[in-house]
């Protein structure tokens, strides 16, 4: 278990905690660090926002595709789930209450997003995604409880990505709607897998809410 994901790993940005109107949950993608990611979030340019990115063990938070078998990916994926916890709890201690707690991730950060929220919905600030989805093969039971009581979310994903496929994003936004999430679902003809200006635009207007 020592090789598992640690919060001690964790690495802020953007304002301080005891200044910032808001954070943001920032969570980097397979072979990544917390460091590589924290361009995107100088990138939404919102001078109140905590940013926090935690580290995968090994630079990934779970060995095998999204779309295996899920107890292939244990027990690293049930360790990542944990960490996000974690960090939201940690981030209450300090005055953040969820509706005022983004999750961002890309590829398997944004995989990660969205199941942690669909696993323990409620009401955030905001729920990005970008080129992720809901893990686990086709056919995983999405017996999910609770509501997201409105929580604005976006998914942002190429139609061919090699790692996302389409069908995962629409099946995706359709649960998180169901949960009662506010989606807004963009799908980007012959797009690479990576971030585009339309995507940082659309996340950005939804965290300026959370820091006025």
């Amino acid at each position: 278990m020592a090789d598992l994901h640690s919060i001690e790993d964790t690495i802020a940005a953007g304002a301080p905690l005891d200044s910032a109107k808001a954070a943001l949950i920032l969570i980097h993608g397979r072979g990544a660090t917390a460091e590589s990611i924290l361009p995107l979030g100088d990138a939404f340019g919102l001078s109140d926002l905590a940013v926090i990115a935690p580290q995968a063990s090994a630079n990934t938070w779970y060995p095998y595709t999204f779309l295996a078998p899920t107890e292939a990916n244990e027990p690293w994926l049930s360790s990542a789930l944990t960490l996000l916890g974690a960090l939201v709890a940690q981030l209450g201690e300090r005055g953040f209450p969820p509706e005022k707690i983004a999750l961002a991730g890309f590829s398997q950060g944004g995989c990660l997003a969205t199941e942690f929220a669909a696993r323990n919905a409620r009401r955030y600030g905001a729920i990005l995604g970008f080129s992720g989805g809901l893990i686990g093969p086709l056919g995983t039971p999405r017996n999910y409880k609770g509501s997201l009581a409105g929580t604005p979310v976006f998914l942002g994903c190429s139609d061919v990505d090699p790692h996302i496929p389409l069908e995962r994003v629409e099946e995706t936004a359709e649960l998180l709607e169901k949960l009662g999430g506010a989606v807004d679902k963009r799908i980007y003809p012959g797009f690479g897998h990576s971030v585009n200006e339309d995507e940082i635009g659309a996340a950005k207007a939804m965290l300026a809410n959370l820091v006025v």
